[in-house]
């Protein structure tokens, strides 16, 4: 296997040279760039990832810390961080948090054991004392899909999407609207509780009266959410229209009415949250919050961080978009 050794000898260069064009230093002139780069091509040298660890002083490793590691939506979420990091030279190490012990103990030893680089962190919200520990860290952290103001973050608004969900329902004439969620108060990411308040805003400025039967929340997965939909369908007086607080809920209820022979959209509107591939297989009408792009807005905040060391927090918020398929339509006054 050619060394940097022989890299130096090709270019006619010194050892040092061709570190310095590996580690991208701004000190070599182009002309000597390119010939180490020329070199490292005729020889198709690969550099020891060890070596260049102990040169830099970096593990050139990025972590990412999030929940629910198998749900679509941070499984979107990563794709756009992996998509990202194959533009760099960083690795991404995952910590998937399965309870709030997990995630104290990951937000407490990763600021300070030197394992990574630059931290992000999806859909968890730190509390006052964590969030200082990262901002105090020498390792630059983002919030993906959370906020804090000691530290730098990509959000979307939560509540303007729940308010844009409930709005397409009310313009499609439906007053009576469910919502259907995961619990409220978790000890992880508060997004149905802000989709909530958005739902409940769009109901109060339309002067429609909340119904708290038409308010349900349970355990999250497409199984529960099929179970509480059909608490909701089976009514004296169902909804006509539900809005589900993510997509996975929202594929649920549709579930639950092809089981019970409600026909969507004609008897139902449902409409969901997130913008997954999966919405799209059942032409699901939806919030897409750009998850794909978050991740790789994410990462560019983080590295940008890794190259600046910026003192003040920044923040990003991405767009919403609505997704109308086939799944709402205007409500028809039933026989």
């Amino acid at each position: 296997m050619p060394t940097i050794r022989d890299v130096a000898k090709r270019a006619n260069v010194g050892i040092a040279t061709v570190s310095r064009v590996l580690n991208n230093n701004p000190s070599v002139s182009e002309d000597t760039r390119n010939a180490v780069l020329a070199a490292i091509n005729e020889l198709d040298y690969t550099p020891n990832p060890i070596a260049r660890q102990l040169s830099t002083g970096r593990t050139l490793t990025l972590g990412v810390i999030l929940p629910y590691l198998t749900m679509p939506s941070y499984v979107e979420r990563l794709r756009g961080v992996q998509h990202a990091l194959a533009e760099t030279e960083y690795n991404m190490v995952l910590f998937s948090v399965g309870g709030p012990t997990e995630r104290d103990s990951y937000f407490k030893d990763l600021p300070r054991n030197n394992l990574v680089d630059g931290i992000l962190i999806i859909s968890l919200p730190p509390n006052d004392t964590q969030a200082e520990r990262f901002a105090s860290a020498e390792v630059p952290t983002v919030l993906v899909d959370a906020h804090h103001s000691r530290l730098s973050c990509i959000l979307t608004d939560d509540v303007k999407g729940g308010k844009l969900a409930t709005q397409h329902l009310i313009n499609l004439g439906h007053r009576k609207i469910g919502f259907l969620s995961e619990f409220l108060e978790t000890p992880f990411h508060p997004s149905a509780y802000y989709r909530y308040q958005g739902y409940r805003k769009a109901l109060e400025e339309h002067g429609i009266p909340f119904d708290p039967a038409y308010h349900i929340s349970g355990e999250r997965g497409r199984t529960n959410a099929k179970k509480m939909a059909k608490q909701l369908l089976t009514l004296d007086d169902p909804p006509t229209a539900i809005f589900a607080g993510n997509d996975i809920q929202a594929i649920g209820v549709l579930d639950a009415a092809m089981e019970l022979g409600v026909n969507v959209p004609d008897d139902l509107s449902v409409i969901g949250f997130d913008g997954i591939r999966d919405g799209e297989y059942t032409n699901l009408t939806t919030i897409d919050q750009h998850l794909y792009q978050s991740g790789i807005e994410g990462v560019h905040m983080l590295i940008s961080a890794l190259e600046a060391h910026p003192k003040t927090p920044r923040e990003k918020r991405l767009s919403l978009e609505l997704l109308v398929r086939g799944t709402t339509q205007r409500f028809r006054t039933q026989k």
